[in-house]
This record gives C-alpha cells, sequence and structure tokens, in this order.
C-alpha cells in the first residue's frame, strides 16, 4: 500500500531569521529538499483543487527578474522591459473567447486570486448598483462575506437546494421581500440585485444556473450577475454537454482560477467583465500607463507568463482534453467509492468533485481530504490519478 505523507518542515528555530547572514548555501539546500518533500506529497492531496501536475522548472532564470505589471494590460508602461502585459492580454483574450464574450466589449485582467476578482465583479456591481445587496448561496465561497464587508454591502444568503444550487425560489422570495420593504419605506425606486452564481462550489463542486437566478432576481429591478467560477468555469465549458456559465448566459462579470484546474505555482486569477460597467481609472503619472481600472494596481508579471506557457502547451484541445480526463478520474472515483460503501456523490458529469462519507481522522489527514460535518470531498485535479484513488479505497476498506 503506497502513502503520501508529507515530511515534517523544519522548526521555528530552524528558520528563524537573525541579526546576521546565514549560510546561503546550506539555506538553499534546505529549501530544496522542501520543495522535494511538498513534490512527493502531491499525490496524496486529494480534497483541494490546486492541480499540481506541472513543471515550469525549465523557465526556472525567470526568478531572476521581476516582471510587474502595472496599469490596464492593453495600457503602455514607462518601461518596456519590466512587464509581461503582451502574455497577459493573450491570456485574457484567449479566456474571453472560452467565456463567450466580445473580445471588443471586455475588460479584463490578472489578480492575485480568486477572491480578489471576486471583490472586482462585486465593486464593479456596486458602482452599477450602491443600493443593491447582494444575494449569494448558503454553498457560496466565504470571500464573499469578507467582499460585502469591504463594500459596505448588505449580504443575503440565499437556501440552497438539496443539490448545492441557490433556490431560485428562495432567490425570488427574497428579492421580493425587500422591494415590499422598500415600499413600505417610500422608496419608491427599486434598489436592484447584484447576484454570485457559483460555478462549481467549494464542497459539492455544484453549478448554480446564470439564467434562472437572473429570472428569479427580476422582482428586485435591475440585476447584476456574477459568476464565481473558480475552479468550475473550464470544468463547464468543456465538458462533454457543456453548461451555461459565462457571457452566453448572461453574466456581466466572471472569475476564473489559473492555478486550480489549469495549474500553476503561483495562485492567481483572471477576471473578466463587461466594458461597458468598468470606469475609466486614472494611473500615476510616473508609470506611464495613462488608465488603470485594476484592484491591486502591481500584479505578478509572472503568473501571466506561465499561464500562457501552460495555454500555449495545451491550445484549445489540449485543454479540453485535460479537463475531460479530469471528469473521467472523477466518474472512476465515484464507481470505486461506491463498490466501497461510501455513498459517493457528485453534481454532474461536468464536476471533479466527489463527496463522500467522512472516514476515520487519520484517513481525513493522510490523503488531506476537506471535510464539511459528516462529508467530505476529493477533487480530481489532474495531479489526482487512478492509483491515488485505488490506495484511497484500499485504505477505506480496512
Amino acid at each position: 500500500m503506497t502513502t503520501y505523507l508529507p515530511d515534517a518542515p523544519a522548526d521555528a528555530t530552524t528558520l528563524r531569521i537573525g541579526a546576521l547572514p546565514h549560510d546561503a548555501q546550506r539555506d538553499t539546500e534546505h529549501l530544496l529538499d522542501r520543495i522535494a518533500q511538498l513534490k512527493r506529497a502531491s499525490p496524496g492531496i486529494l480534497g483541494y483543487p490546486g492541480n499540481r501536475d506541472f513543471d515550469f522548472s525549465a523557465l526556472g532564470s525567470a526568478l531572476a527578474v521581476i516582471p510587474n505589471n502595472v496599469g490596464d494590460p492593453d495600457d503602455g508602461d514607462a518601461s518596456d522591459v519590466t512587464h509581461t502585459k503582451v502574455y497577459e492580454r493573450e491570456v485574457i483574450a484567449f479566456l474571453t473567447q472560452v467565456a463567450h464574450g466580445d473580445p471588443d466589449h471586455v475588460y479584463g485582467c490578472f489578480c492575485s486570486s480568486s477572491s480578489e476578482g471576486i471583490l472586482f465583479g462585486l465593486y464593479t456591481a456596486r458602482r452599477r448598483l450602491p443600493r443593491a445587496p447582494i444575494y449569494a448561496s448558503s454553498q457560496a465561497h466565504y470571500s464573499i462575506r469578507k467582499a460585502a464587508d469591504l463594500l459596505r454591502t448588505e449580504l443575503v444568503t440565499v437556501p440552497s437546494r438539496p443539490n448545492g444550487t441557490m433556490d431560485p425560489d428562495a432567490l425570488h422570495d427574497a428579492c421580493v421581500a425587500r422591494r415590499r420593504r422598500d415600499l413600505l419605506t417610500g422608496r419608491l425606486a427599486p434598489r436592484g440585485a447584484i447576484v454570485v452564481a457559483t460555478i462549481g462550489s467549494t464542497m459539492t463542486g455544484s453549478l448554480d444556473d446564470p439564467v434562472q437566478l437572473r429570472t428569479a432576481a427580476a422582482a428586485a429591478g435591475e440585476v447584476h450577475i456574477h459568476a464565481d467560477a473558480a475552479c468550475g468555469g473550464l470544468l463547464a465549458a468543456f465538458a462533454e454537454n457543456p453548461r451555461p456559465w459565462d457571457f452566453d448566459a448572461g453574466v456581466d462579470s466572471l472569475q476564473l482560477s489559473t492555478h486550480k484546474v489549469l495549474g500553476s505555482p503561483i495562485p492567481a486569477g483572471v477576471v473578466l467583465a463587461r466594458a461597458d460597467l468598468i470606469p475609466a481609472g486614472r494611473a500615476g503619472e510616473y508609470v506611464g500607463s495613462v488608465s488603470d481600472r485594476t484592484l491591486g494596481c502591481s500584479r505578478s508579471g509572472l503568473a501571466p507568463l506561465l499561464t500562457w506557457a501552460a495555454l500555449r502547451r495545451l491550445g484549445t484541445t489540449g485543454l479540453c482534453a485535460q479537463v475531460r480526463r479530469c471528469q473521467e478520474t472523477a466518474a472512476y472515483a465515484m464507481q470505486r467509492l461506491e463498490e466501497s460503501g461510501w455513498q459517493p456523490w457528485r453534481f454532474d458529469d461536468s464536476s471533479i468533485t466527489v463527496v463522500f462519507d467522512r472516514p476515520p481522522q487519520h484517513i481525513v489527514d493522510r490523503w488531506h481530504l476537506a471535510c464539511v460535518g459528516d462529508r467530505c470531498h476529493l477533487v480530481a485535479v489532474s495531479h489526482v490519478t487512478r492509483t491515488s484513488i485505488d490506495a484511497l479505497c484500499e485504505e477505506l476498506r480496512l
């Protein structure tokens, strides 16, 4: 039986930074050893959706420069040798195409994570509908609470259906209730609704339907739909039976992670939004960029470089094949877990999240499973193999 336990990291005393320089060679050897430990642990990390099946070591010299993208991706820069905006633009153009957006009418940029992308989308919606509450399902990502707090916007949690999707009837009822309350207090103009459609929920991989949600929220007035497509967007796009999730489904903004399904050593995301909703933003004159509509101002130039390299290597056909392999692995996990009697569940054949009964804690720890209550899940990104699933099921039968 093969197990995948990470070696213990050095303790705090070993890592402490002191007044005097430490031996750089010894520290380098220590770090390389730790990296090797992390690589050995990768096959046994089943519960978290960061794809570890990549190797950009051939581009190691990129760690000797500081690519810093400041200002809008399609704008200039005071120094033409310190940014990677041309690669950022190509990634944005590709993902805009995947999301069925009009490249002439979609604004996009890289962000530090999908959480920042969610904040960007909700900030955009807040400017458009300054009095509208944010409606998100009980299965939505917890960062939405942070975004609502930062934007000082009411967050309405909408119940989910048994399959993990937002209940459109409950959303409609919540919008109607607030509209009635506004009328009773003399607010005649509808406030509208900012709705987060979760495209691949954290624990169940469930996909909300943006078309249904827009119809359900119409009672509130004008509606802005933001699709949190961090993990599920590419899965919905390249499934054998594609699911509604993107601009074709009427969303106004969306974001995807680049390190989850695709894989990258740098957590990052891409946010896309209708360009007519993004007001011009002036940048500092010294950076040489006329406009800056990003939230982060400075952002990693390495992330778009690596994402471009990955997408260039795959192309649309290769990316589709990678997604389909992940979905097939999830189907295999369903079969093996069912044979083992662990009551697996999967939202549909586009999802790579498989939910099953929570095993003993030592198995949870060994396989890095994500758990809520008496259920847990595995996420079949590319580094998750049938060999790992077989080994997990072997332990579950003991």
